[in-house]
């Protein structure tokens, strides 16, 4: 399918029995119990360790759609039935697997990216050091994006903790981690290369930026979104595809920012989700298209729902169908960062929370997504609307992991997400857009880490 980035352990000999043991640790143990012991002796080995947080995110994304897509008006599990129904209906347990391995997973990312920084002191090589640096950085804010999003308060962990450091289990306020965020990804964008000058794959200065920007959004700064979006816009690196399928199956192309990659038929650098999404997956078809979904989008948007729904059921998520030999072993890309994406956040930050905009850059982004997939666009001078700019992010962006995180930013969560779960007979209340805390994390801190209302 492509080149990989990754194979990290085989290639760069990164330390394995360390790197293994830490790993160990973080499955079974909470992530109070980590050690400090096996930093890296040299540049090599702090280069295989920066690789390896990019291999530690195949893990985050296998379920991440399930709290993201599940949870929201788009996505569904084909039976609604076990854990799996939980997601569908907004109300999942603490004792729920996915959800524990899900935290498990982010937070063994946090660890690597802290073992990188903290054993900078022996790459010898400036450029590299600063390079490691800010790759470190940008992995861990992100993981720090997503868990802030999903779960509110979490503990905030900057370093390489010893057994009774507080910050492993004491949740820190979601403003602070913002805080945190934003400096990891100032800091990474002076540092991060153009998309030239490094390998596919790894963090770039425009990925810093795009993530910033959403953070940005989230937190309400649109001036600071759009300054840096504008940065991104004009980068020359990037562009839009001018076919809506080659986004997804013609992968590392210029609309990619940044993905995490995966290749077909590996035993180790492969994903499941592709087969999960399919009647064939062992857990009876995940991320199932709704038919709240398939309400909003427009009988002429042929190009995008070519795409979005299985050609051989409609009923299935059409971005991910695997070209493997083995249909467990797929190889195909979860896309991150792309320009479409970008766009339409450039709209958003010029709408800057307003139920309308004139404004010719806003309606020119959104027009540009518009009419790659040949649907209609905006008059000059017309007005874009918050409405429409949002149910846009949900059809191009459909099955991306944005939905849910879109509603709440937008300000309608607890609108759309009530009338949704009203019509499909579910209970809701504004609690359920955060997760809950997984109980074995509760539990391994004898309390000390706290449970989100309502659960």
């Amino acid at each position: 399918m492509k080149k990989k980035y990754l194979n990290i352990i085989s290639a760069l000999m990164l330390g394995a029995a360390t790197l293994t043991s830490c790993e160990s640790q973080l499955n079974l143990k909470p992530i109070s119990a980590i050690g400090t012991n096996g930093f890296y002796q040299n540049t090599q080995e702090v280069e295989a360790a920066t690789f390896a947080m990019y291999d530690g995110l195949q893990n985050t994304v296998l379920r991440e759609f399930a709290f993201t897509e599940m949870r929201s008006d788009n996505a569904k599990s084909k039976n609604s039935e076990g854990d799996w129904g939980q997601f569908d209906n907004m109300n999942v347990s603490p004792t729920n697997g996915t959800l524990s391995t899900y935290w498990v997973d982010c937070y063994n990312v946090i660890f690597r990216a802290n073992k990188v920084l903290a054993s900078l002191e022996v790459v010898t090589d400036d450029a590299s050091k600063k390079l490691f640096e800010s790759e470190a950085k940008f992995v861990r804010a992100l993981m720090y994006f997503n868990l802030t999003r999903g779960f509110g308060d979490v503990p905030l962990i900057t370093k390489v903790v010893v057994p009774g450091d507080l910050e492993t289990t004491e949740r820190i306020a979601t403003n602070t981690v913002y805080q945190q965020i934003d400096q990891d990804l100032t800091e990474a964008i002076g540092s991060l290369p153009e998309r030239g000058s490094i390998q596919e794959g790894r963090a770039t200065k425009a990925a810093a930026q795009a993530l910033l920007a959403k953070v940005k959004l989230t937190t309400g700064d649109f001036t600071g979104a759009k300054t840096l979006l504008e940065a991104v816009m004009g980068n020359g690196d990037y562009s839009l595809m001018e076919n809506y399928e080659d986004v997804f199956y013609s992968e590392l192309n210029s609309e990619i920012i940044f993905a995490i990659q995966f290749i077909n038929d590996n035993a180790e650098e492969s994903q499941d989700f592709s087969y999960e999404f399919t009647k064939l997956g062992k857990n009876t078809g995940l991320n199932y298209v709704t038919d709240d979904f398939k309400a909003n989008v427009g009988a002429a948007d042929v190009k995008r729902t070519a795409v979005l729904y299985s050609p051989d059921d409609a009923n299935e998520n059409g971005k991910f169908i695997t070209s493997s030999a083995d249909n467990r072993l797929c190889g195909n890309d979860w896309i991150v960062l792309r320009m479409a994406d970008v766009y339409l956040m450039y709209s958003e930050a010029v709408l800057a929370g307003a139920e309308s905009t004139t404004d010719a850059g806003a309606v020119n982004a959104y027009n540009m997504v518009r009419a790659r997939a040949g649907m209609p666009t905006l008059d000059t001078g017309s007005t874009l609307t918050k409405q429409a700019l949002l149910l846009e992010r949900r059809v191009e962006l459909g099955f991306e992991n944005h939905r849910l995180y879109d509603l709440v930013r937008f300000g309608v969560a607890e609108e759309v997400m009530g009338a949704f779960a009203a019509a499909n007979g579910f209970p809701f209340n504004g609690t359920k857009l955060l997760l809950p805390i997984p109980q074995r994390e509760i539990d391994t801190s004898y309390g000390a880490l706290k449970q989100n209302p309502g659960y």
